[in-house]
């Protein structure tokens, strides 16, 4: 069996065992949060995941533009769509 590349690629995480020894396991980093498409700020309600724990239950924002675009972007832009008055 190969051994794993130890690279900055892999996170290192202490652990210890039941003997007493601290020993390193190596799993793969977190992916950065998703951000919104016009202004860039990290959008909220999502947490940092690789996509296949973002498979394991974790859902978007239910309302349209959800997971995409942030809530302040979505409101601006449907005040410049629709301006109100004549």
């Amino acid at each position: 069996m190969r051994r794993t590349p130890r690279s900055r690629r892999l996170r290192r995480i202490a652990v210890r065992t039941p003997g007493g020894r601290v020993v390193y396991h190596y799993e793969k980093r977190k992916y950065d949060v998703p951000k919104c498409a016009i202004c860039k700020k990290p959008l909220s309600g999502f947490p940092k995941m690789r996509p296949k724990d973002a498979r394991k239950g974790h859902r978007p924002p239910g309302r349209i533009y959800g997971g995409y675009i942030c809530p302040r972007c979505l409101r601006e832009g449907f005040w410049r769509l629709f301006p109100s008055g004549p």
